[in-house]
């Protein structure tokens, strides 16, 4: 089984690398990323890098699952989350691109189009996997949430898309934190008797680190959100059709802390009449007014995830 990981991982990392530079010049043309007008200063010289990163990622990662993966009903539910979250992200980074801002789906209109399928993979789960209803703790043991697990996991997995969304604003950030997580579930997949969710789990770290040879600071390729949504979304769905939320809590770590941060934020904002708890938001955002350079902040928060990871790796194995 490992030597058909090893397969799927090595397929997916080397159709992004040899796809991307076919792609890029049509990229260039029609896909220059708007940058957001609240972003820290440095962020101008970025505009027009190329967006929709996350489509090559995702298409090599179901061409390699194709080649050797194997089928299930759970693979089937976490892929068409990772696709549906995909479309979503791709309608927003059309419309942006449209508009020739960083202005796409309000996010009224994200949330309807994505609690529908968090609540499916959330009843998917409920219905079919071992746990059931019951999330496990970190100390030992399990909570039953009887009928509260469904809307707990649609806000997990809706959570976790847009904790990975936020995470992507700066150079190799959001795919080198994806990829150390993706690890960890590759080994919780088999962990759990589900080698298929694992052959998933490596086809997107395949597609990661073979992106991250060209979206490593400076990007000549950016995910965009069909890229950001549809990884954070596979990475919650893979959590929770393994029964294994608290896990990618503290795997994932960094995108917990991305979201927190903006959370904070925006309460503290509102109910001080204006004053700010950081600088800016999301954390790194923070960090970069702060004065630190973005690979500073980038290989920092990887050195985070990865001894996350680390933890994890130890808990599953």
């Amino acid at each position: 089984m490992t030597d058909r990981l090893l397969l799927v991982a090595l397929l997916s990392a080397g159709l992004v690398v040899a796809a991307v530079p076919l792609l890029l010049p049509y990229l260039r043309r029609v896909a220059g990323q708007p940058i957001r007008e609240d972003a820290p200063p440095r962020h101008r010289e970025k505009a027009g890098t190329p967006t929709l990163g996350g489509v090559v990622v995702l298409g090599a990662a179901a061409a390699a699952l194709v080649a050797f993966g194997s089928w299930s009903p759970a693979l089937a539910v976490a892929s068409a989350a990772a696709g549906a979250y995909g479309a979503v992200g791709l309608a927003d980074d059309c419309l942006s691109l449209r508009r020739g801002r960083n202005l796409g789906l309000r996010a009224r209109e994200k949330l309807a189009l994505q609690v529908p399928v968090a609540l499916g993979v959330g009843w998917y789960a409920a219905s079919t996997t071992a746990g059931g209803t019951a999330v496990a703790l970190p100390w030992g043991g399990s909570w039953d949430l009887g009928w509260a697990y469904i809307p707990f996991a649609a806000v997990f997995v809706v959570g976790f898309a847009n904790g990975v969304n936020l995470t992507d604003g700066l150079d190799g950030l959001a795919a080198g934190t994806v990829a150390l997580a993706l690890a960890v579930y590759a080994l919780a997949g088999l962990r759990t008797g589900h080698p298929e969710l694992a052959a998933l789990a490596v086809a997107l770290l395949g597609g990661c680190l073979g992106f991250l040879w060209y979206n490593a600071h400076p990007a000549q390729l950016i995910l965009g959100d069909v890229g950001s949504q549809s990884l954070g979304a596979a990475l919650a769905a893979l959590a929770v059709l393994t029964k294994t939320e608290a896990l990618l809590v503290v795997v994932g770590v960094v995108f917990v802390l991305e979201a927190l941060s903006v959370v904070v934020q925006v309460a503290y904002f509102k109910l001080t009449g204006g004053r700010r708890v950081l600088r800016s938001s999301p954390l790194h955002h923070h960090f970069e007014l702060v004065g630190w350079h973005e690979t500073k902040i980038v290989t920092r928060l990887w050195l985070v995830a990865a001894l996350a990871a680390a933890v994890g790796w130890t808990w599953v194995g």
